[in-house]
């Protein structure tokens, strides 16, 4: 097996690959959203229904997280990506039924699909990075994912108006068993590590349990839920807020939210830069954590009066932080994770990074509905970016004293 484990290919074609199948999977996931309307008519229902369909999926997602390492450790991380790809578009293909009970279903297995992209890429990327290059690389493939929300924003209205609703989804499983089938002669050696005698017969909460016993990634598992919470919570009220509380138009919240995806991109690529030359995954996190608190804090003194420009560049800052740390935060699951179960580990954090996601947005409406201000909502939601960066100041005394020489 040593001798077929160097057959791997170089690490760029492996961050190609992974960033590839998670841009498809996530730009499957988006779709919908992209086409409430055209989608809401077809179905005969109100556009805010289809909203639903995001944190179904993320329900699927964090139904199947917990067991995605260990089919890692079974088929193979290709192969396990290419069952993303095929649960992806097959859940596409369900979504463009007319029916709201199917689209449910679709997007449980497209969530089902997503939970399955980031544990085989980090197992691949874990396999070809290095302490010099592993944060940068794991921040582009996390790229993936504000890409995969801009290709569909930018494909799928246009298609849907020209050929009707279903045609983006159709168009996106036919790409995702397009490049699942493209990825087929990789397999001989990308897979060699595989163990096929390896139980997926398991108790689908022992990773988590594997997790709790061990601090540093129970830590870790924190942190996840605190700034998971406060991306989405971003990227969803954003708009809301700035039309609701500060009188923008549609069209320019519009603009902002394409701000707060180009800046999510930008800053995952500067984090992961940043922590490759600090060689501190943890620290970069906690730089982090403190400008997510900053922006929020700051986000509170918006009205009506403030002058356009600044809520581009404090929405573009808040971005950068907020939606840039899981590139820099899947570099660090990989750093902490006991050898041989990044898979496992990536899987079990990353159920708790869903939990954060599907908590996170309910729990900022209850807020609002409390003190009746999306800009001050913004403000309390500070403290779950601070709760995170203080799990990481924990996670790092704590291995400063037992690990006081790395």
């Amino acid at each position: 097996m040593s001798e077929k484990l160097v057959q791997i290919p170089n690490k760029f074609l492996v961050l190609l690959i992974t960033t590839t199948v998670q841009t498809l999977v996530t730009m499957n996931v988006v779709i919908p959203a992209a086409i409430a309307p055209e989608l809401a008519a077809m179905l005969g229902v109100k556009p805010s229904l289809i909203g639903l369909q995001i944190g179904i999926t993320y329900f699927g997602a964090a139904a199947l997280s917990s067991v995605s390492g260990t089919l890692v450790l079974r088929w193979g991380a290709l192969r396990v990506s290419q069952l993303a790809l095929i649960l992806s578009a097959v859940g596409a293909g369900l979504m463009a039924v007319p029916s709201l009970a199917i689209l449910a279903l679709g997007a449980i297995l497209c969530g089902l699909g997503y939970a399955l992209t980031n544990p085989p890429a980090s197992h691949l990327l874990a396999r070809v990075t290095s302490t010099k290059d592993r944060n940068f690389l794991f921040s582009v493939k996390q790229t993936s994912v504000p890409l995969g929300g801009v290709a569909a924003g930018f494909m799928a209205p246009p298609m849907a108006l020209a050929m009707g609703p279903q045609a983006p989804l159709i168009f996106g499983v036919a790409l995702a068993l397009g490049i699942a089938l493209l990825m087929q002669p990789l397999r001989s050696n990308w897979d060699t590590d595989r163990d096929p005698q390896h139980s997926i017969k398991e108790n689908p909460l022992q990773e988590i349990v594997i997790m709790w016993r061990e601090l540093r990634l129970r830590y870790i598992g924190f942190v996840a839920f605190c700034f998971a919470a406060v991306q989405l919570c971003l990227t969803t009220f954003t708009v809301t807020m700035l039309v609701g509380d500060l009188d923008f138009s549609l069209v320019e919240a519009g603009v902002i939210l394409a701000v707060l995806q180009v800046a999510g991109v930008t800053g995952r690529l500067w984090w992961g830069w940043l922590a490759d030359r600090l060689n501190d995954g943890n620290a970069t996190l906690l730089i982090i954590s403190l400008l997510s608190c900053i922006s929020a804090i700051v986000t509170t003194q918006l009205s009506t009066n403030t002058p356009h420009v600044w809520v581009y560049i404090l929405m573009a800052s808040f971005s950068f932080s907020a939606v840039g740390w899981n590139g820099v935060f899947m570099a660090e699951i990989a750093r902490i994770a006991p050898v041989g179960t990044v898979s496992r580990t990536t899987g079990a954090v990353l159920m708790v990074s869903f939990t954060g996601i599907l908590v996170g947005p309910p729990t900022f409406t209850a807020t609002y509905a409390l003190i009746g201000s999306y800009t001050q909502t913004f403000g309390i939601f500070a403290l779950v970016s601070a709760a995170g960066g203080l799990f990481l100041w924990l996670l790092r005394r704590w291995e400063q004293r037992n690990y006081p020489i790395q």
